[in-house]
């Protein structure tokens, strides 16, 4: 299965009120596991940012003036989402901002129910518990340390580990997905392919561990699950 873990930064609270989205940060898992590959964009605002929210992120209208609008990464990022989950910490604001943005420009919306929200989750199964990023990452044992600020990918990858342990910290159950990757989209960062080893490990099983092992399975019976493996 699929699932993007996402965060935005805002100028505001409010779209309706002329603020606009500056960065969103998208982090994927299939099966529960990172893949490695991220979308990353920061987007010019085409307004002042308020002080208010530079001290939040640190996004000055300055560094953003260069970067593209939202209308020339709306296809891409529509690309990259398709209709998996997203999985967003107070979801209703994220959805609100994107939702306003794709609306501007008369293109598909996010459908409510696409979205899964940590907050709400979090408030579920830890009641009267602060639910925070920051108080779920120090309930949790998770390194924040490098969010002095807001930032939408780092966010997104802090939210990633703390939505795994929100689950139940259970481990993913390693299934290889069979999911075409998405290439090509703008901000998209794939995964690096692993390198190869030069030449095969030695063996590190000794004869004499590999009769002991034959001889315990024996034992176990015509029906031990070993024998599967073993070949028997």
């Amino acid at each position: 299965m699929r699932e993007l873990v996402m965060d935005t930064e805002t100028t505001g609270f409010e779209p309706s009120e002329g603020h606009r989205i500056v960065e969103i940060g998208v982090v994927e898992l299939v099966n529960l596991m990172p893949t490695g590959r991220t979308y990353h964009q920061y987007i010019n605002p085409e307004r002042d940012m308020p002080e208010g929210a530079f001290e939040v992120h640190g996004l000055s209208a300055e560094f953003l003036r260069d970067k593209p609008l939202f209308a020339q990464i709306a296809d891409a990022f529509l690309d990259f989402v398709a209709s998996d989950r997203l999985v967003i910490h107070n979801a209703a604001f994220d959805m609100k901002f994107l939702n306003a943005e794709l609306g501007w420009l008369s293109k598909p919306l996010l459908p409510p129910e696409q979205a899964f929200d940590t907050l709400t989750f979090a408030r579920k199964k830890f009641p009267g518990s602060p639910a925070s990023l920051d108080a779920l990452c120090r309930r949790f044992g998770i390194d924040n340390s490098a969010r002095t600020k807001h930032g939408a990918l780092l966010d997104s990858e802090i939210l990633a580990e703390v939505y795994l342990e929100l689950l139940g910290g259970q481990q993913p159950d390693f299934a290889l997905s069979s999911e075409p990757v998405r290439e090509g989209a703008a901000g998209f960062t794939p995964r690096a392919p692993l390198p190869r080893r030069a030449a095969p490990l030695a063996p590190r099983l000794t004869e004499a561990e590999r009769a002991a092992h034959k001889s315990f399975v024996a034992g176990l019976g015509e029906n031990a699950l070993w024998r599967k493996y073993a070949g028997s």
